[in-house]
């Protein structure tokens, strides 16, 4: 056999026997699916990027401008990177999430975030798979979970997980609209797997599920008019005119997932996968709206729910209890209309003034004493308050 024909088949099954090991670690570290792609396999990313940009989708998410240029081309973030290799961990619901929805004294928690914080549980295992590869190959490894500026989406879909459906978010064929991810950049050479296409078609049933209408366009998402930037990204007052849309989601929305009918060939998550705490599947807004700073630490403690603090967490749960219709909620409403927090204060009037009778709302008003805080005072007058 000639010398370069010699080279290449043994270049060749280097690329095998490591891309495979890499996908048995993956496997065997409990990822539904592994694949490879290129890190210059997005070239259209960084022109849609700065379309979003440009066009405030972002909100105050200001991060995503600063580190766009990272974000959009892989080689950009790590100039070594030679391969990128995507994993995919099924988190399926074993029930329709939207059943919460009509039930409005309990609050709606967003399914990834009803366990432990996936971000800290994928990159340890994440780190595990790394360890082995990086040892057996001799290469030099990266590994990234949501937090960091990668496109991971784009680069699945690249991969063949799957692709951004019109929600924006990744469907896959095997497990819908419900995977988490997570990405390895290295400086090995692997097999690169082929790209999934678009299997959309027609389908818009998770645009017209969204009950906030964040979608301008399929395949676009305004990030200012999600429930699940509103409720875990935003600080401050919500839009007056969407909370009411909100309902009792009281940390992220899985409307848009949970429409996807590619989640039909989902199976629920299995037991090596996050399971649902119970306590986080339905808690009752009465319960909620009690937690000062320590208590709502150690309810949340673990849970992706915890980084956007008490204050923030307790101004959605005001949102969903000014929803409710439930008059039983007033005397807490009312209590909290005095909290240290401006944020929980002015939402507590926002809550009250739907909950209590006008006569009894002006009553309440006139007893009100001191406020100072703009924001505060911006909810007393839309209440009809000067």
């Amino acid at each position: 056999m000639p010398g370069d024909a010699l080279h290449t088949e043994k270049h060749d099954k280097r690329l095998r026997t490591l891309t495979r090991f890499l996908k048995e670690e993956a496997r065997d570290k409990g990822f539904d699916v592994c694949r490879v792609t290129l890190p210059d396999s997005i070239p259209q990313a960084p022109e849609r990027l700065a379309d979003f940009l440009d066009r405030g989708y972002h909100g105050t998410m200001d991060w995503m401008a600063e580190t766009a240029a990272r974000r959009s081309d892989p080689r950009v973030l790590w100039s070594d990177v030679r391969s990128v290799v995507l994993f995919g961990m099924n988190y399926g619901p074993d029930e329709d999430p939207r059943s919460i929805l009509g039930k409005p004294d309990l609050g709606a928690i967003s399914v990834y975030a009803r366990n432990r914080d996936y971000h800290d549980v994928i990159k340890g295992k994440l780190k595990e798979v790394a360890t082995r590869f990086a040892a057996r190959a001799g290469v030099d490894v990266k590994v990234f979970v949501d937090t960091a500026p990668v496109m991971e989406k784009p680069l699945a879909e690249q991969a063949g997980l799957g692709w951004q459906g019109k929600h924006t978010n990744l469907v896959s064929r095997e497990f819908g609209s419900w995977l988490f991810l997570g990405s390895l950049f290295t400086t090995a050479e692997l097999l690169v797997d082929a790209p999934e296409r678009d299997h959309c078609g027609s389908c818009r049933a998770c645009l017209d599920a969204c009950p906030t209408d964040a979608f301008p366009a399929p395949y676009k998402i305004d990030a200012r008019r999600c429930i699940s930037y509103l409720t875990i990204e935003h600080k401050g007052p919500i839009d007056p005119g969407i909370r009411a849309r909100i309902g009792n989601r009281i940390y992220g929305c899985d409307d848009c997932l949970a429409a996807c009918p590619w989640n039909k060939f989902a199976a629920a998550a299995s037991e090596m996968k996050l399971q649902a705490r119970e306590d986080l599947k339905a808690p009752p807004l009465s319960y909620l709206l009690t937690l000062d700073d320590t208590a709502f630490r150690t309810f949340f403690s673990g849970s992706p729910v915890k980084r956007i603090g008490r204050d923030r967490f307790v101004r959605n749960c005001l949102i969903a209890a000014g929803n409710s219709g439930d008059a039983g909620l007033i005397d807490i409403c009312a209590e909290l209309s005095k909290d240290t927090s401006p944020t929980v204060r002015g939402m507590a009037i926002w809550a009250l003034s739907r909950l209590m009778a006008a006569g009894d709302f002006t009553h309440f008003a006139a007893r009100r004493h001191g406020e100072t805080d703009p924001e505060v005072l911006a909810e007393w007058k839309m209440a009809g308050v000067v």
